[in-house]
Parts: structure tokens; C-alpha cells; sequence
């Protein structure tokens, strides 16, 4: 029997194929009622119907439940 993956090699091993879908800016790792999940960071959320199926993220990855937050769009910040 296979050994399950951890979730950070899951999102290790997947996190490319995440950030080449629309909109997608980040993927982490985080707790949703106690269990862990992928975290997939969006500028903006897209009804599923607007997208192809290869831009829909996927409800889970491996196992793990995903889940997308909208962060709007990300900056880097002078000192």
C-alpha cells in the first residue's frame, strides 16, 4: 500500500500547476475545523462557469480539501 503524502509535499508537488491557472497568486498551507488544507490565494474569485475546466482550481488535491481565498492583487512594499 502507498504511503499517503504529507500535505506539504502535496503542495510542494503541485504548487506550479496551481499557479499557472488564472488569477492564482500563492499557495500555502492552513486549518479549516481542525483539519489541514491547501490554501490557493487569488487576486479575484471567477464563477466556474466563466472559466475552461484547466482553469478551475479543484476542490481538493491528494486528498486535502482546498481552499480559495481572494487577496486582491499583491505589491511589494518599500521600507
Amino acid at each position: 500500500m502507498a504511503e499517503e503524502m504529507s500535505i506539504e509535499d502535496v503542495r510542494r508537488a503541485r504548487e506550479r500547476e496551481l499557479l499557472d491557472k488564472p488569477n492564482v497568486t500563492g499557495v500555502g498551507i492552513g486549518k479549516k475545523d481542525d483539519r489541514d488544507i491547501i490554501i490557493v490565494f487569488v487576486t479575484h474569485k471567477v464563477p466556474e462557469s466563466e472559466l475552461r475546466l484547466e482553469q478551475v482550481v479543484p476542490k481538493s488535491l491528494d486528498g486535502y480539501e482546498i481552499d480559495v481565498e481572494e487577496i486582491g492583487v499583491v505589491t511589494a512594499q518599500g521600507m
